[in-house]
């Protein structure tokens, strides 16, 4: 048997396959963080919830309405960028000249609102999701068998992260978001309806939330915690990307995934805090992150 440092290839191997999984999900999720903040302000600690919000509503979907995985992928974002929009405009419009602790209270106390309310209706113990028929099974590709769902979610994740650095950084709509979030007055005098451009930059940042937890559904069980148990991790990789740095999301969310997954191998104990490690030595060396811009 082939081995790496004394570690089984093809243990390596699957390891580094989950660790690129969840990477996958620490990208999408720490990429709408960096939109939000990064426009808005707002440490958006309800995040993880409406990460949670998103799976549970492609399990109702299917529970209640026979609505299949595929529709769940294209109305839940919808549904959970909506409610977004709602916060947005409720709560959080209040809060864009203040702290950013005042935000990041207010958020904090919607993700209790939201995981009891799921809590009390659904229980503390996760529900299950079915892998969509067309995308069960797996292939052997020698060194590693690859499940053919796990796949799709990286292949579907890394599409829709660069996707989104293009939206933001490329095009016209993506000019007027970033116009809207630092010179307002500016932007109105052309007409443009600046509330309305900050609803829709909130309700696309977690919109890919939502997109996550339809996601990862089939993959982590549907429960009111699964969003709380990944946000602080996911805040750790925005924090080493550079806050509001959406290219430093996506790689880091990568990057730190697979490093999760190495630690796993080689070091099993302190994979937990592997992240959180990498986190330290990076603010030492550069305080701003990765690839953040220096105040």
């Amino acid at each position: 048997m082939t081995t790496i440092l004394g570690v089984p290839a093809q243990a390596l191997s699957g390891q580094l396959l989950l660790g690129l999984i969840n990477g996958s999900f620490y990208a999408m999720l720490s990429l709408g963080l960096s939109v939000i903040f990064g426009m808005l302000g707002i440490v958006n600690m309800v995040h993880g919830a409406l990460y949670m919000v998103g799976a549970f509503t492609a399990w109702m979907m299917l529970t209640y309405l026979g609505i299949s995985y595929w529709g769940a992928l294209l109305i839940a974002p919808l549904v959970v960028g909506v409610l977004g929009m709602v916060i947005e405009r409720v709560f959080l419009r209040y809060l864009y000249e203040v702290d950013h602790l005042y935000g990041l209270l207010l958020t904090f106390g919607l993700t209790l609102v939201l995981e009891s309310m799921f809590r009390y209706n659904y229980g503390a113990s996760g529900l299950p999701y079915p892998i969509p028929a067309a995308l069960r099974g797996g292939n052997d590709l020698g060194f590693v068998y690859l499940p053919t769902y796990r796949g799709w979610v990286v292949a579907m994740s890394l599409a829709v992260c660069f996707g989104t650095w293009y939206l933001i950084e490329r095009t016209r709509l993506g000019s007027y978001l970033r116009a809207a979030t630092e010179n307002a007055i500016l932007v109105e005098a052309f007409g443009i309806n600046v509330p309305r451009m900050i609803a829709l930059t909130y309700g696309l940042g977690v919109a890919l939330a939502g997109l996550a937890g339809v996601m990862a559904a089939p993959i982590y069980q549907v429960s009111p915690t699964m969003g709380s148990n990944l946000v602080i991790v996911v805040f750790a990789v925005v924090v080493i990307g550079g806050l509001g740095s959406i290219m430093g999301s996506i790689v880091t969310g990568i990057c730190l995934g697979l490093l999760e997954g190495l630690t796993k191998v080689f070091y099993p104990a302190a994979s937990n805090v592997a992240i959180f490690i990498a986190m330290a030595i990076v603010l030492i060396v550069k305080p701003a992150g990765l690839f953040g811009r220096e105040p």
